[in-house]
C-alpha cells in the first residue's frame, strides 16, 4: 500500500506541475484491429518527435482522452484498475525509441482511441507533454462455423478468463437457453471442461444439438459466436456470408437473397410439376 500511495502521489504532483503542448496530430490515427481474447500491440516510437539526449529517464503516458490509462517513468509504473493489469510496455526496447503499448487479453470494452505521451524535463521542475500516436483500437468478438457429425464432440473455446456464461439457440428454436455459467460447472451432463479451464467439449453430439452458440462475458458481452451444424452424411460446406444472420433468422422478404432463392426454387418446382402433368394428360 506505500509503494502504491507513493506512485499515486508522483501521478498527483506530475499533473499539478506539468505544462502540455501536443504537436499535430495525424488526420487519420493508427487503426489496429483485434479479437477477445489476444494480445494487441498499440504502436509507438518517441525517436520520431525527440532526441535521446532529451530523455536519459523515459516517462511515458498513454491516455484514453480525457483518462490516464498507464503510466511508467523509469522503474515507477501505473495503470488504470480497469485494465486489471493487462498493460504494459516493452521496456528492453525503450530505450530504442519503441514506446508501443501492449494489451494482454484484449477486450471489446478497450475499444476506442489511444495517445501516447512522451513527458520531458523544462525549465524550474516543470514537465512538458509531448505527443507521439494516436491508435485506434476496435475489438470484436471471435466468429466461427462448424460442421460435425452425430456422435462427434464438439469444442468450445472459452477464450478468456472474463468468459462467465455459453447460450445456446436451437436451430427451430427463438429462445436463448444457458448451456453453460461459471459458478456451476454440472449445467449439463455432455459437457466437459478442459484442465486448463480454457475450452468446453460437448460430448457425442446430436441433431438436436444444431444452432448457435455464444460465449458470453461478465457484462453479457459477446466473447465469441459459433454456428454449428450436425449433419449425418458427412460435412456441410460452409454457408455464404451473403444472406445470413449470425443470429439465425432471416430478413424482409424483400430484401433476403437466401429466402428469394428458396421462393425460386418453390415457383421453378411448382411449374416443372403443371407441365409434367398436362404432358401426362396428353
Amino acid at each position: 500500500f506505500v509503494f502504491d500511495k507513493q506512485i499515486n502521489s508522483l501521478f498527483i504532483r506530475f499533473l499539478l506541475l506539468s505544462d502540455s503542448f501536443a504537436l499535430p496530430s495525424p488526420v487519420h490515427p493508427v487503426t489496429v484491429v483485434s479479437t477477445v481474447g489476444s494480445e494487441v500491440v498499440l504502436p509507438c516510437c518517441w525517436k520520431s518527435q525527440l532526441d535521446e539526449a532529451a530523455n536519459s529517464i523515459h516517462h511515458i503516458q498513454w491516455v484514453t482522452p480525457p483518462h490516464t490509462v498507464f503510466e511508467q517513468r523509469g522503474e515507477e509504473k501505473w495503470q488504470a484498475a480497469e485494465f486489471g493489469g493487462r498493460l504494459r510496455i516493452l521496456e528492453e526496447r525503450l530505450g530504442s525509441g519503441d514506446c508501443s503499448l501492449v494489451i494482454k487479453d484484449v477486450q471489446i470494452r478497450d475499444t476506442g482511441k489511444y495517445e501516447s505521451f512522451m513527458v520531458v524535463e523544462a525549465v524550474r521542475s516543470k514537465r512538458t507533454r509531448v505527443f507521439l500516436q494516436s491508435v485506434k483500437l476496435s475489438v470484436t468478438d471471435n466468429k466461427s462455423w462448424q460442421s460435425h457429425r452425430p456422435g462427434e464432440d464438439f469444442v468450445i473455446d472459452l477464450w478468456t478468463p472474463y468468459s462467465l456464461t455459453v447460450v445456446f439457440l436451437g436451430k427451430n428454436s427463438s429462445e436463448w437457453s444457458l448451456l453453460w455459467m461459471k459458478e456451476d460447472e454440472q449445467t449439463s451432463e455432455r459437457l466437459e471442461k478442459s484442465p486448463r479451464g480454457d475450452k468446453l467439449t460437448l460430448k457425442n453430439l446430436q441433431f438436436s444439438d444444431e444452432g448457435i452458440y455464444k460465449v458470453l462475458d461478465e457484462q453479457g458481452v459477446s466473447v465469441s459466436t459459433i454456428q454449428l451444424s450436425v449433419e449425418g452424411e458427412g460435412p456441410a460446406s460452409p454457408p455464404d456470408d451473403e444472406g445470413i444472420d449470425w443470429f439465425g433468422f432471416c430478413y424482409d422478404v424483400e430484401t433476403d437473397s437466401c429466402l428469394k432463392e428458396k421462393l425460386s426454387v418453390h415457383l421453378r418446382a411448382g411449374v416443372l410439376y403443371i407441365k409434367m402433368k398436362d404432358i401426362y394428360l396428353y
